[in-house]
């Protein structure tokens, strides 16, 4: 089986004095993604600033980033739905009408660090079901294991679309499950027969994680979202050296690395318009 190298090349919350080589204007993260991209990425998952590089809903910011990305590279673009805990639900939600070809679902709501990341059951469900009208795979971002009971009762609804379900399941952001071996072990062995799945462990876990997750059988996310440092004490210089990593990672445990198309496949992802 492929494995499929998703980049998140900026996030909501690192600026550029946590790293330089953070990207966060539409120009900068068209070309981290369109590198990534010739390293093996076949998705971006992209979250949006503004000029003053604040995370940001705006849809005009989100056309040009995407028709930048576009005109670079056919990378499968994933739009975050999460955006930044200052951000109104109802803003984040409509960048789905933009019709990227993949964006998150955030299933709860939950403490974020010192924030809150507020998903309201009821706005949840109806952006789910307008993902699913619009043909937008979602990506289910689960924090902690009830999270993913939440996401089981959206399928049993029939609000999450075609098989197979897509999961990442995040580790080590305060609030939610911390970065361990034994929490990935449980998260993976709860998942549904069939699921897809990443596992994006946040800060000094990361590698080890991705490893991990790649050796029992899941996709690989890398990027300065999840990593600002490739190895104690040195700044990642951009994201093309994590997503190379990750790469060889998946090269080294003689895992090919899935192409787009090979992506939209093993996603089930739908055709442009269908």
């Amino acid at each position: 089986m492929s494995v499929v190298i998703t980049v998140a090349p900026t996030g909501p919350i690192a600026t550029k004095t946590d790293n330089p080589s953070l990207p966060t204007q539409p120009e900068e993260i068209a070309a981290a993604v369109a590198e990534a991209y010739a390293a093996g990425a076949s998705v971006a998952h992209i979250h949006l600033r503004d000029a003053q590089d604040r995370p940001t809903a705006d849809l005009g910011i989100a056309r040009r980033t995407m028709d930048l990305i576009a005109e670079r590279c056919p990378i499968l673009i994933q739009l975050s739905t999460g955006v930044g805990l200052e951000v109104p639900f109802e803003e984040r939600a409509a960048l789905v009408e933009l019709r990227p070809r993949m964006a998150t679902l955030n299933p709860c709501s939950m403490s974020f660090g010192a924030g809150e990341f507020r998903n309201p059951p009821a706005e949840v469900r109806r952006l789910a079901a307008r993902m699913r009208e619009l043909g937008v795979k979602p990506e289910l971002e689960i924090y902690d294991t009830g999270h993913l009971d939440a996401c089981l009762r959206l399928r049993d609804e029939g609000l999450l679309g075609d098989e197979p379900m897509q999961f990442s399941i995040v580790l080590g952001v305060a609030g939610g499950m911390a970065a361990t071996p034994e929490n990935l072990l449980t998260m993976v062995g709860r998942l549904p027969e069939g699921a897809v799945w990443q596992v994006i462990a946040i800060g000094r876990a990361n590698l080890r994680l991705t490893a991990m997750g790649l050796a029992l059988g899941g996709n690989a996310r890398a990027g300065l979202e999840d990593a600002l440092y490739l190895r104690k004490g040195e700044l990642s210089p951009g994201n093309l050296p994590l997503v190379e990593r990750a790469v060889r990672l998946a090269r080294d445990l003689d895992l090919p690395v899935a192409t787009v198309a090979e992506t939209e496949r093993l996603l089930g992802i739908a055709e442009p318009g269908a």
